[in-house]
């Protein structure tokens, strides 16, 4: 007889349960000095068990499978295809605090192009993950370069993070921009520099 696992089960991979998860939110909350049994903080714990699942829902994803297809009948389109201002939402992994930004992807497509959705949501995949900007810069590149087999990719990221915002130096105004170059646009300054002007508008 196959057994049907609980949500709050162990599996056999020795995951954290959500009922694990929502007893040390209780322990971080006493740590605090609040009182977990007072009545706005009852469900609280459940609450931000269920946020961190979409925060880092990324975890659970794989991006490279969101460039499975691709389309050919393109009529030999060859130059560059950029998407600007993609949202990131995505968090420091030495605080764990937010780091809210927009990233701009450009690729050069090798004789077939992917749906313009599937890059955003690239972004988003790994965004969803605990982060330092520089990383998430280069693995967004990478996997397009690799999963796209494309002539040359650019990215660029433009970010505030609140682990010096809100705390530590705290300069309210700081933002961290970050790119990352690759084929095409590594070798050929004049790709660069054309990115660099659509970006910019």
């Amino acid at each position: 007889m196959k057994l049907v696992k609980n949500e709050n089960e162990k599996n056999i991979n020795n995951e954290v349960t959500d009922k694990e998860a929502e007893e040390a939110f209780v322990k971080i909350l006493k740590w605090l000095g609040e009182d977990p049994t007072r009545e706005g903080l009852l469900e609280t714990p459940k609450r931000v068990t269920k946020a961190f699942k979409e925060y880092f829902k990324g975890y659970k994803e794989d991006p490279k499978a969101v460039l499975d297809k691709t389309f050919g009948d393109v009529e030999g389109y060859s130059d560059m295809v950029v998407q600007k201002n993609i949202s990131v939402q995505s968090h420091c992994e030495h605080h764990m605090a937010p780091i809210i930004g927009i990233a701009h992807v450009a690729y050069i497509p090798n004789q077939r192009v992917v749906g313009l959705s599937k890059i955003a949501r690239v972004v988003e995949v790994f965004s969803k993950r605990l982060q330092t900007q520089e990383r998430l810069t280069v693995q967004i590149a990478n996997t397009l370069m690799e999963s796209l087999d494309a002539k040359g990719v650019a990215v660029t990221i433009d970010s505030t993070h609140q682990c010096m915002t809100m705390r530590g130096i705290k300069k309210e105004q700081a933002t961290t921009v970050t790119n990352f170059y690759l084929g095409q646009f590594k070798d050929d300054l004049s790709y660069q520099n054309r990115y660099l002007r659509f970006i910019a508008k």
